[in-house]
Order: C-alpha cells, then sequence, then structure tokens
C-alpha cells in the first residue's frame, strides 16, 4: 500500500512565484521546483501548501519507482496510484484533484487537450472509489442544486465577447445535464434543429431509430438554453452544433465539457463542501432525482433519460430513495423550486390550470 505521507517534502521553503518559468522542460526536468512555482502563484494558505507539497511529493516519488513522469503518465498510471492509498476515499479526492490541477497546467502548456486524472475523476467505477464512504450514485443536494441553478444566472460582467459566448455555452451546457438528463455524448452532437427556443422538448437523435427520443427540459433549463441559442446567433458561430468548441463550428471534446462543470460548480460555491466529485453523470442522477422527487414514475423518467430497458430506471429509483434516506430528505415533500405551480399532466409536463 502507498503511505499517506512523504517524509521530508512538506518542509520545503515555497519559492517567490517569478523565480522559475513554467514551461514543458521545467516539468519534465524537475517537477518539484517547477510544482513549489506553481503553487505559490495560487495564494494559498501556508498549512494548505505543505500538505499539498506532501502529496505531491509521493506522487512524484511513485511515478518514479515506476519509470515514469508527468510527460509520458497515463490514465491507468494515475489510477493505479490513487486507488493504492490506504486512505479514506475524501482524501484520494483531494489527491486526484491535486494531480488534475497540476496537470490541467501542465498540458496546457503543451497544448494537448486530455488529462488522464480528469478521466479518472469523473469515472463512477474506477478502481480508486472502492474505499470508505463509497456512494453507489451520486446526486446533488437540494441545496447544492439550488445554488447551481443560481449561479447560472447570475450577472455575466467584465468578460470579453469571446469570453462571454463561452460563459453562455458553458451555463446552458450545464443546464442541459441538470434540467435535461442529457450525457456529454449527447450534448456534444446535439444540433441546433433538435431544440426550438421557448420550447422544453428537445430531440436525441441517435443513427439507430430505437435510441431516438426527447426529453423534456426543466424550466430554468429553458431559460438557460434560451439565453445561450441568443448569443450564439448575435456571435454568428459557425455550424450547426448547439455547443461548438470554436467560432468555426467544431464540437467540444469531452474535456472541456468535464472542466466546464467543474467551473461552474466552484463558482456556485459548493465544490469543497462535496465529498465525491459532481460529475455530468451527477447532475444527470439529479435531473431524474427531481422528476422522482414530483411523482412521475420511474418508467416514464427512464424515458427521458433513454434507459432502454425498464430495470435500469427501477435501479435509478432505488439507488435515490436510498440516497434520499441517508440525507434524512422526505420523499415526495421536497419542493420543486424552478417549477410554477399547478398540477402534472400524462405527458409529464405542467399545467398551470
Amino acid at each position: 500500500m502507498v503511505s499517506s505521507h512523504s517524509p521530508g517534502s512538506a518542509g520545503r521553503d515555497i519559492p517567490a512565484a517569478d523565480l522559475f518559468d513554467q514551461e514543458r522542460e521545467d516539468w519534465r526536468r524537475d517537477p518539484r521546483i517547477a510544482f513549489d512555482a506553481w503553487l505559490a502563484k495560487q495564494q494559498f494558505r501556508k498549512s494548505s501548501a505543505e500538505v499539498y507539497q506532501a502529496q505531491w511529493g509521493l506522487f512524484l516519488d511513485w511515478l518514479k519507482v515506476r519509470h515514469a513522469n508527468l510527460i509520458t503518465v497515463d490514465t491507468r498510471t494515475i489510477a493505479d496510484f490513487v486507488a493504492g492509498l490506504a486512505i479514506r476515499k475524501p482524501q484520494r479526492v483531494r489527491y486526484l484533484r491535486l494531480i488534475e490541477r497540476v496537470l490541467d497546467h501542465v498540458r496546457e502548456i503543451e497544448l494537448a487537450s486530455t488529462n488522464p486524472a480528469r478521466f479518472i475523476a469523473q469515472d463512477g467505477e474506477a478502481a480508486w472509489r472502492n474505499a470508505r464512504d463509497n456512494e453507489p450514485t451520486g446526486f446533488l443536494t437540494s441545496h447544492e442544486r439550488a445554488l447551481l441553478v443560481a449561479h447560472l444566472f447570475s450577472p455575466i460582467t467584465a468578460l470579453s465577447a469571446a469570453q462571454r459566448w463561452r460563459e453562455r455555452r458553458d451555463r446552458a451546457l450545464i443546464a442541459v445535464f441538470l434540467g435535461g438528463g442529457l450525457k456529454t455524448g449527447e450534448a456534444r452532437t446535439l444540433t441546433v434543429s433538435c431544440v426550438t427556443a421557448g420550447s422544453p422538448w428537445v430531440v436525441i437523435e441517435s443513427p439507430n431509430p430505437l435510441m431516438a427520443r426527447r426529453t423534456r427540459l426543466s424550466p430554468f433549463a429553458v431559460a438557460a438554453l434560451d439565453a445561450w441559442l441568443a448569443e450564439r446567433r448575435l456571435s454568428e458561430l459557425a455550424g450547426h452544433l448547439v455547443f461548438p468548441a470554436s467560432p468555426s463550428g467544431r464540437p467540444m471534446h469531452k474535456a472541456t465539457m468535464l472542466r466546464s462543470v467543474d467551473a461552474l460548480i466552484e463558482a456556485a460555491g459548493f465544490a469543497e463542501s462535496r465529498e465525491s466529485r459532481a460529475s455530468p453523470q451527477t447532475l444527470r442522477n439529479t435531473f431524474a432525482a427531481d422528476l422522482f422527487e414530483t411523482g412521475l414514475a420511474p418508467e416514464l423518467v427512464g424515458q427521458w433519460l433513454g434507459f432502454m430497458q425498464p430495470v435500469s430506471a427501477n435501479r435509478l429509483h432505488r439507488a435515490w430513495k436510498t440516497w434520499s434516506e441517508q440525507q434524512k430528505i422526505p420523499i415526495g415533500d421536497a419542493p420543486n423550486s424552478d417549477q410554477p405551480p399547478g398540477r402534472t399532466t400524462p405527458d409529464g409536463g405542467r399545467s398551470n390550470e
């Protein structure tokens, strides 16, 4: 087993932020010193910085034994490291979060598009999760959901035109995960012909006609998507994708979507308070949970999620009930803050009659 401490690493002094050039070669040649320079720019408390130094030192020692470095490290190597830590799952999450943040920086320097640590963090079935305090299925609490929805409609200020449309895009992207239950692959290929401004219905196309479906957006997701579609038209972005990666219209990379989720959840103010990572799947699960809370049948929820078999929807419903009991949330009594008052119609919509 890997120890959770790295002797001698926590006592190093943190150098001034301007002493080291943060280029790829620096990280390859001496990743400890490059890390210290990066750490100095993060403005952490000294006690936190010392913990991060110890964690990073342990990871580098582990890589050295396996003849790997930051340039060659891959997903399997990082997964093995985190899985081998003899600590609780929340501490494993913190290790992984640190590695991910550093590799984001290193890979940005390299102009690479992927970060192996990020995909491990978002893999709900990864071996490193097999520790105490593990949860089989993750959801946002009603408070976390409310914070995230509120942030989606917070003012957007002091941004350039390019930053503004990307912020609008990312907010709408998170809205269709949380308020529509889309998967990352579905959002990545969603075209403007599949959505209509002001309409709650989204068409999910598929090469297999049996896999095509419609899902119903929550009111907040409709509003966020409408705001983005208006911004998209004003920005005159090319192509037919709802969520393009660039003005040329090319599709978003999955890693970019994951970064967007991380950034908005952090901005909403509850990233650090969660023991488990909130991923697009967590938001999709929360979409289902919100529908379960309103009393919709698991079969209908499963249809909107695209489940081929009723057993999948029933399994998710049981997981939600178990989670709700653990959270001491009264099932069926939770208010639906973003829905207007009214009754539920046979197709799962709501009427104000």
